[in-house]
C-alpha cells in the first residue's frame, strides 16, 4: 500500500498504518514528521498540526537563505580568491551579465542543488526534484523576468540572452528525454556536468572575445541603462563582526580587546544602530532570524578577504576547531555516523570533540588577537564544508516535511515542487533581481534569471543522480509521477521559445508589454497544472 493511502483508513488506524507501511518511513532526517502528526497529535488536532508544520517550513527557508547568504557565499568567495580565480572566472559574475554563472551561481543555487540531491536520494521523492527544478524555471523566466520588464525597460544583452536560452533549451530537452525514458545512467549524469562545464567555457570565451574587441575598456551602457559604478558597493556585514560600524566609527586610537570582548562581538548577530533606523517589520523578521544566525555564528567560520584582518577572531576561530568538525559529524546520514562507536566503546563524536579541542588550544596558544595566521584560509574550507552541511541538513528536512504534507493532502510530489518548492527556493532570487532592476541595472538582473537556472537544472540533476548511483546500480529511475510531469515540462519549454522569439522580434528592447506577458502566462500555466492535478484536465 502506498503511504497517501492512509487518510482513506479510519483515523483511529492511521498511526497503525503510518508504523507498519513500508513506505511511509522517511529516510534520512532528525524529526519523524509522519509519525508527529498521525501519532503524537489526536485526529481533531490535525488542523494545528498542518499549521506547524507550515511555519516549520517556512522557517527551513529562512535557515537555507540565511545560511547560503552570510556564510556559504562569503566563505566560496574567500576559496576563488585564496585559489586566485576572482581576476578570471569568479569576477566576471560582478561585473557583467555574466552574474550567476560560476561560484556566484554555486552560492546562490546551493539551496535548490542541495534540495534536488536530498529529493534524488529516495525514488518516492524524485519527483519533487523535477518539480522544483523546473517549477523554478518556469516562475524565474516568467515572473522574475516580466517584473524586470515591468519595472525597468531595458534593452536586454543579445548575444548573452541567445546563448543563455539556447543552453537553457538544451538543458530542458535533454531533461525530456531523461523522463521519456524513465531512467538516467551514468553516461548521460556526466553528460549534463559536461554540459555546464561547456557552458562556463563558452561564457569565459565569449567574455574574452568580447573584451579583447573593445579593448579592455568599459563597454558603452544601453537605452535605460546607467553607467556601471567602478567601485562595487561592499556588502552587508555577514553578522561575524557586528561591532565595525564604519570608519568614522573608529576610534584614533587603537585598542587591544581582551579575548572575551571580541567574542562576545563576534557572537553577537545584531548591528544596534542598524537596528534602530530600521523599520517595525524588518526588526520582526531580524528576530526570527536570530537564533538561526548565532548557532551559526558559533559553528561556521567565515573569512572576508576584503578585511584587513580576514574576519579573524582567534577566541572565536578557535572554538570553530571544535565546533564545525562536531557539526559534520552530527549532521552527515542525521548523525548515524557520528553516534557511532569505535570498538563498541568510544562515540566518534567523542573523538572528534578530544581532537578538536587539542587542536583549538594549540591554535589559541599560538596565535594572537591582532594577526590572522599564514593558515587562516583553511578556515574559509572549514566554513564551506560547515555551511554546506547546514544547507544539506535543512535541504532533507524539508524535503520530508514537504513529502508529508502531501501525504496529509494527497497532493503529488511534483505539484509540491513546482509550488511551494520552488517559490521557497526563488523567492531571495526575485527580490534581490527586482531590487537590482529598480537600482538601474535591470540587463544584470535579466541575464541572472538564465544564467543561475542553466547551473541549477545541469548541475541540479548531474550530481543529484551521480551521487545516488552505486558500481552495482549505475542508473537512477525517474518515472513521471503522471501526467502533470508534462505540462510542467512543456511550459518550461514553450516560456523559453516564447522568449527565444519575441526578445529578438523586438530587436531586443523589452518593455511593460514583454513583462504582462510572461506574468499572464505563468498565471494561466499554474491553472492548467492545478487543473491537472486534480484531474480535471486528463488523458
Amino acid at each position: 500500500l502506498q503511504c497517501w493511502e492512509v487518510r482513506k483508513h479510519n483515523s483511529s488506524e492511521w498511526c497503525q498504518f503510518i508504523r507498519s507501511n513500508p513506505d511511509c518511513r522517511l529516510d534520512g532526517g532528525f524529526l519523524d514528521y509522519l509519525d508527529g502528526v498521525f501519532c503524537v497529535f489526536p485526529p481533531r488536532l490535525l488542523p494545528l498540526a498542518v499549521t506547524l508544520y507550515a511555519l516549520w517550513l517556512l522557517y527551513l527557508f529562512v535557515i537555507l537563505g540565511v545560511t547560503a547568504e552570510k556564510f556559504f557565499c562569503p566563505n566560496l568567495s574567500a576559496i576563488s580568491t585564496n585559489l586566485k580565480l576572482s581576476h578570471n572566472v569568479a569576477v566576471f559574475s560582478l561585473t557583467s551579465p555574466l552574474h550567476g554563472v560560476t561560484f556566484l551561481a554555486f552560492g546562490n543555487g546551493a539551496p535548490d542543488v542541495f534540495s534536488a540531491v536530498v529529493a534524488f536520494s529516495d525514488p518516492r521523492t524524485a519527483g519533487l526534484a523535477i518539480g522544483a527544478i523546473f517549477g523554478a524555471g518556469v516562475f524565474v523566466t516568467t515572473v522574475v523576468a516580466g517584473g524586470i520588464a515591468l519595472v525597468k525597460p531595458f534593452t536586454a544583452a543579445s548575444r548573452p540572452f541567445l546563448r543563455d536560452v539556447i543552453f537553457y533549451m538544451v538543458a530542458v530537452f535533454l531533461t525530456f528525454l531523461v523522463l521519456y525514458f524513465g531512467r538516467i545512467r551514468l553516461g548521460e549524469a556526466l553528460g549534463y556536468l559536461g554540459l555546464y562545464v561547456f557552458y562556463v567555457l563558452t561564457v569565459v570565451l565569449c567574455t574574452w572575445i568580447h573584451r579583447r574587441q573593445r579593448g579592455d575598456g568599459l563597454a558603452p551602457p544601453g537605452p535605460w541603462e546607467p553607467e556601471m559604478p567602478t567601485d562595487v558597493e561592499e556588502p552587508e556585514s555577514s553578522g561575524t563582526n557586528s561591532g565595525d560600524y564604519g570608519e568614522e566609527y573608529r576610534p584614533l586610537l587603537p585598542s587591544r580587546e581582551t579575548s572575551l570582548r571580541i567574542l562576545t562581538t563576534a557572537l553577537s548577530p545584531l548591528d544596534y544602530r542598524k537596528w534602530r533606523r530600521k523599520s517595525w517589520y524588518w526588526r520582526l523578521f531580524k528576530a526570527f532570524k536570530v537564533p538561526v544566525e548565532l548557532v551559526l555564528l558559533l559553528t561556521v567560520p567565515v573569512v572576508d578577504p576584503d578585511k584587513d584582518d580576514l574576519n579573524w577572531k582567534r577566541p572565536l576561530n578557535c572554538l570553530h576547531i571544535l565546533t564545525s568538525p562536531l557539526l559534520c559529524v552530527l549532521t552527515l546520514k542525521s548523525g548515524t555516523y557520528g553516534l557511532y562507536q569505535i570498538q563498541g566503546v568510544f562515540p566518534v563524536w567523542g573523538l572528534v570533540t578530544l581532537v578538536g579541542s587539542v587542536l583549538a588550544l594549540i591554535i589559541f596558544i599560538t596565535t594572537s588577537n591582532e594577526e590572522p595566521p599564514k593558515y587562516h584560509c583553511v578556515f574559509a574550507f572549514l566554513g564551506f564544508l560547515a555551511s554546506a552541511m547546514w544547507i544539506n541538513a535543512a535541504a532533507t528536512e524539508l524535503v520530508n516535511i514537504l513529502r508529508t504534507l502531501g501525504i496529509i493532502f494527497q497532493l503529488s510530489n511534483t505539484m509540491l515542487g513546482l509550488t511551494l518548492l520552488a517559490w521557497g527556493n526563488s523567492i531571495g532570487d526575485t527580490f534581490s533581481d527586482l531590487t537590482m532592476a529598480r537600482q538601474g541595472y535591470p540587463r544584470m538582473a535579466f541575464s541572472a534569471c538564465f544564467g543561475g537556472i542553466i547551473f541549477n537544472i545541469l548541475v541540479g540533476v548531474g550530481l543529484g543522480c551521480l551521487l545516488q548511483m552505486s558500481s552495482s546500480q549505475p542508473l537512477v529511475k525517474l518515472e513521471p509521477d503522471n501526467l502533470l510531469v508534462w505540462v510542467l515540462a512543456g511550459a518550461l519549454g514553450l516560456s523559453l521559445v516564447f522568449s527565444f522569439v519575441t526578445v529578438p522580434a523586438q530587436c531586443f528592447q523589452l518593455g511593460k508589454a514583454y513583462g504582462i506577458c510572461l506574468i499572464a502566462y505563468y498565471l494561466a500555466f499554474l491553472c492548467v497544472a492545478l487543473l491537472t492535478e486534480f484531474r480535471v484536465i486528463r488523458l
